[in-house]
């Protein structure tokens, strides 16, 4: 399992939704973590698939 920089990343980076395999439809999901190019990002829920990337943790300020 990937150590994350805080116990919030932690829970919103691992979190598996239940009712909604896409994670892009998840109203609870809000990063999202691409393994193939090691990029975070924060999923931007419009109905589509887009996100932000982004380079540090939105709750502690670490950088990836």
């Amino acid at each position: 399992m990937k150590k994350y920089c805080c116990e919030d990343m932690t829970f919103h980076a691992s979190f598996k939704c239940e009712i909604h395999e896409n994670p892009f439809e998840c109203p609870h999901k809000i990063i999202i973590f691409y393994e193939q190019s090691n990029n975070y990002g924060l999923i931007i829920h419009d109905g589509g698939e887009s996100m932000i990337s982004i380079d540090f943790c939105p709750w502690c300020g670490s950088k990836f």
